[in-house]
């Protein structure tokens, strides 16, 4: 028998790779005062508008009872599984699997199940459980999974932009009068995730300046230590994101997907966001 990899709805990879790669998806849910929906049951469109007549929803965790299913019915085949998922710091997802797949382990006698805190959530969690797929493919043991997975993480990076900062005052992520501040000065922050949580970068004035901004700090980091694969995410703006995939392809020669960003990552930045995730062939020491 061979390895098995699962991760959550906000990887948010490509449906055909992630097929290709025998990647299973717990999906968790985003909750409005009248229903609760899977992320992977809803696309961005619904989404904002629904948003706009409902009001701010909260968001959990996969249901725990079909986590357990779905680890189960894995491992019951013979399979080990490696589980990689959204930081711990951003989502109870984490925590919750650990505990699950200990209860899945008692259950089935001589299973054995890996769970792995991303530290991030959109591609550059993906970029971890891409890794592990591919690795589970050339038929590598869990622990040389593991070893993979865990160097990617710290070789993999996400930076992006929100359109304005009115969602990030709506989800509670900054404060009313930072919101204000940045709404007056035409402020735009240059996100990023460290250490599991969300980031600032770098402040400029317009998003034009931003997306340059990132630009920069990818071409940085590949002189540092060798880009290996990039995407280009977007929430409703595709265009844009277009432009950008096409400016990275002249300069890296190499495929740059274009990637939405869901719901659960997505109420939170709002339509007009667009950002890169990446992964280095050395480590990213800064």
């Amino acid at each position: 028998m061979g390895v098995r990899v699962m991760t959550d709805s906000t990887s948010y990879i490509d449906k055909d790779l992630r097929e290709s790669l025998d990647i299973e998806i717990l999906s968790l849910l985003i909750s409005f005062e009248d229903e609760s929906i899977k992320e992977t049951e809803i696309d961005n469109k619904v989404f904002y508008q629904m948003m706009e007549r409902k009001g701010i929803p909260v968001s959990s965790q996969p249901v725990l009872g079909e986590m357990y299913q779905r680890m189960l019915d894995i491992v019951s085949k013979g399979d080990d599984l490696v589980c990689v998922f959204i930081s711990a710091e951003m989502s109870g997802t984490f925590n919750s699997a650990c505990k699950v797949s200990e209860e899945v382990m008692k259950d089935c006698k001589d299973s054995k199940i890996v769970v792995l805190d991303s530290r991030s959530n959109s591609m550059q969690l993906g970029f971890a459980a891409i890794t592990a797929a591919r690795a589970a493919k050339e038929g590598k043991s869990i622990d040389e999974v593991v070893e993979l997975v865990e160097r990617n993480i710290k070789r993999s990076r996400f930076l992006f932009i929100p359109d304005n900062l009115e969602y990030l005052k709506k989800g509670g992520r900054i404060g009313g009068a930072a919101a204000l501040f940045g709404k007056m000065l035409q402020i735009i922050p240059v996100l990023t995730v460290k250490s599991g949580k969300t980031a600032i970068l770098e402040k400029v004035r317009t998003k034009t300046k931003a997306i340059k901004v990132i630009f920069n700090r990818l071409l940085k980091d590949n002189l540092e230590f060798k880009i290996k694969e990039i995407v280009v995410h977007h929430i409703n703006c595709y265009e844009q994101a277009k432009e950008l995939a096409d400016k990275l392809k002249d300069k890296f020669d190499m495929e740059i997907s274009i990637v939405d960003i869901g719901p659960i990552i997505g109420m939170h930045v709002g339509p007009g966001a667009i950002g890169i995730a990446y992964y280095t062939e050395e480590e990213i020491s800064n």
